[in-house]
């Protein structure tokens, strides 16, 4: 529960703590831990290589897989676990499985695909939902690898497949001339999970449009810090909606990414450099006093989660309406 003075003392239920003065902020004004590629802790060995393409010849090979496995291995936590450590935001990768015998089946991705199937995961969430009302979690859909052959039936297929399992807790997305949801409208609705479905001809209430992603396209923390500082620059404080700060690193896509997965592990490279790129955070919010959705690779190291819910402090700046 919160303090007289609003200090979070759970990350497990943060939002529900924080001062009643930002109870009323439009969430986009909210500082809210994110994952990145937030399904990769499971990657299925047995896979065909997803991306990239140059790569997608050595299925058959095992090592190559491995490799595979091992660049794109991003978190090393479940979903119930990384929403007990407090993130709330969850970058869902999908992809249909060409010829798979069972064809309404969906699975998240990144180079290879996941063991679980998507519907499984959605009913982990919905299950901590249920047991957190107050947290307001976002989900991030996007890509929707091989849906090329029976496009509109598929979307169909997983649109009513989330109106299923999340039901009412579903927040409507909202359009530029209604409220924003906070975390107040949220609570007395009953609406707990936001969905953003990234698909242009999605007409759905219950699915937001996809939410734009800042990320520095970078193995190097300076050049992510830089690109971020431009992007956010050009943005400004009074722009509205959800937006994605990507703390995350990128690995090459030409040859050089065998740097990472021969000589210098990439977990070990995202590890050493996630300080680094706290420490920027802080610096930047103290300059420029806007955040929305922070989103990083392993989430559970070095005080990332608490970093940015410490950002939620009520100042003139974030309780404005």
């Amino acid at each position: 529960m919160a303090t007289s003075t609003g200090e979070v003392t759970s990350n497990s239920d943060w939002m529900s703590q924080l001062a009643p003065e930002v109870h009323d902020t439009p969430l986009y004004k909210l500082a809210i831990p994110g994952s990145h590629d937030s399904t990769s802790y499971d990657l299925d060995i047995n896979s065909a290589i997803i991306e990239p393409d140059e790569l997608k010849k050595f299925s058959p090979i095992l090592c190559a897989r491995e490799l595979v496995r091992t660049a794109a291995t991003t978190q090393d936590v479940t979903i119930t676990q990384q929403l007990d450590a407090g993130v709330r935001y969850f970058d869902l990768r999908i992809a249909h499985k060409t010829n798979d015998p069972e064809p309404n089946k969906f699975y998240f991705y990144h180079g290879l695909c996941t063991r679980t199937d998507v519907e499984t995961v959605f009913r982990d969430i919905n299950d901590w939902a249920e047991k957190h009302p107050k947290e307001i979690l976002i989900l991030a859909l996007s890509h929707f690898k091989d849906f090329d052959n029976n496009i509109e039936e598929l979307h169909q297929t997983l649109i009513e497949s989330i109106k299923t399992v999340f039901g009412a807790k579903l927040c409507n997305k909202v359009s530029t001339q209604d409220p924003f949801p906070t975390l107040k409208s949220c609570w007395d609705k009953g609406t707990n999970v936001i969905v953003s479905y990234d698909y242009s001809a999605n007409q759905e209430p219950e699915l937001w449009p996809g939410i734009t992603y800042y990320y520095g396209n970078s193995m190097d923390p300076a050049t992510v810090e830089s690109k971020l500082e431009s992007e956010l620059r050009m943005r400004g404080p009074d722009a509205q909606g959800f937006f994605v700060c990507g703390l995350n690193l990128t690995l090459p896509e030409d040859f050089w990414v065998l740097r990472y997965i021969f000589f210098d592990n990439p977990t070990n490279v995202l590890q050493r450099s996630l300080p680094r790129m706290l420490q920027w955070l802080k610096q930047q919010y103290s300059q420029t006093p806007y955040m929305n959705i922070v989103a990083s690779d392993l989430v559970t190291r070095d005080d990332f989660v608490s970093t940015v819910v410490q950002l939620n402090k009520p100042t003139p700046k974030c309780v404005e309406a």
